[in-house]
Order: C-alpha cells, then sequence, then structure tokens
C-alpha cells in the first residue's frame, strides 16, 4: 500500500514537499516513482529512484527544480519540489515496481502498484 501526502495551494516560485509512505511489504528492492496527471491530460512521469545505488530519473520538464529522495528504510519516497510553475498544477501519483528496468522506469507500465494521488496547484 503506498500512501501519498503533502499537496496543496501554493504561489509560482514557491516550495512544496510530496511523501509517500509504502507499507504492507518490503519495497527495498523496487524502484519508486512519482507520476502526475493534470485535467484533462495523461498522466506523465515526473521521477523516479532505484533503491539499489540510488539512481535517479526526472522529467526534462522538472530536471533541476525537483528532487526524489528516499528515508534510510526504504519506507518512504519524497519529492521535494521548488521553483513551482503553475503547468505543475495536477494530481500526485506515487508507484511502486518490482524488478522494473531502467528502459521501464518512465512508463507508467512499470509499476505495479499506486497510491491514491495527492493534488498540488500551483497559483500565478
Amino acid at each position: 500500500q503506498l500512501q501519498a501526502s503533502g499537496g496543496g495551494l501554493v504561489q509560482a516560485g514557491g516550495s512544496l514537499r510530496l511523501s509517500c509512505a509504502a507499507s504492507g511489504r518490503t519495497f527495498s528492492r523496487y524502484v519508486m516513482g512519482w507520476f502526475r496527471q493534470a485535467p484533462g491530460k495523461e498522466r506523465e512521469f515526473v521521477a523516479g529512484i532505484r533503491w539499489s545505488g540510488g539512481l535517479t530519473l526526472y522529467a526534462d520538464s522538472v530536471k533541476g527544480r525537483f528532487t526524489i529522495s528516499g528515508d534510510n528504510a526504504k519506507t518512504t519516497v519524497f519529492l521535494q519540489m521548488n521553483s513551482l510553475k503553475p503547468e505543475d498544477t495536477a494530481v500526485y501519483y506515487c508507484a511502486a515496481g518490482y524488478g522494473t528496468i531502467l528502459s521501464m522506469m518512465r512508463e507508467i507500465r512499470g509499476y505495479g502498484y499506486w497510491g491514491q494521488g495527492t493534488l498540488v496547484t500551483v497559483s500565478s
């Protein structure tokens, strides 16, 4: 089970930190990802992390502004979002994938477990 939290309303240029708490199983051998879905748009990849080796990936649209990280226990994943823009407004979902290979980390089908989503609204 994945539980996302931390969304809210923020002005452009502001920051938010999303959290995704994992429970019910050990996710240390999974890759973890954040996706987002804006109104009327398809769900898209935002960032991903592979616990083994600490590999991180980012969408070009958030690179340099967002940072994905995890706690030492590998039970919580964070998404630090800085310099937020109105176009970052979306429902953000965390996801976990077992055995997801690198080329699939940016793909929805690379993840088998999904949280319920948390809404981020960035006002201009």
